[in-house]
């Protein structure tokens, strides 16, 4: 079975003491999930990260590397994706401007709007390690 690796990175703002996850909706597959794509020849999992979130957002964004979380799943093309998502914090109120081909939508949510949104349970799971993670990091009540 061949294996894609892909990676990108739960993107998260902060403002008045609100967390908010910034989620695309995938004009190819209609599913809402995070930035992330597939790694490239001579690329490690960092600079995919960072890659794979300019091209589709156009944010520039620092990754924190150490929150880092795998996904795993089988896909239609009978293909095994492994996925590697960290986070990355942005300024509030940043511009971000999708890449119409990849990109249906993107919106600001909060946890729960976001948990509600995301297209499937592995995603869900993910986003509530990434929100633990994030809340004891800026100090921030549930």
């Amino acid at each position: 079975m061949v294996t894609e690796y892909a990676s990108g990175a739960v993107v998260y703002e902060v403002k008045d003491d609100q967390v908010r996850y910034l989620l695309l909706r995938s004009a190819t597959d209609d599913f809402w999930g995070f930035p992330k794509g597939h790694v490239e020849k001579n690329e490690n999992l960092i600079q995919t990260a960072v890659r794979e979130i300019r091209e589709e957002t156009n944010l520039k964004t620092i990754i924190d590397t150490t929150f880092k979380d795998k996904l795993e799943y089988d896909m239609k093309n009978g293909h095994h994706k492994d996925v590697t998502l960290f986070v990355s914090k942005v300024h509030p109120d940043v511009k971000v401007t999708k890449q119409d081909e990849e990109i249906n939508q993107y919106g600001w949510f909060s946890y729960q709007e976001a948990y509600d949104t995301l297209s499937y349970d592995n995603l869900k799971q993910l986003l509530k390690r990434a929100d633990n993670y994030i809340r004891n990091k800026e100090s921030i009540g549930a």
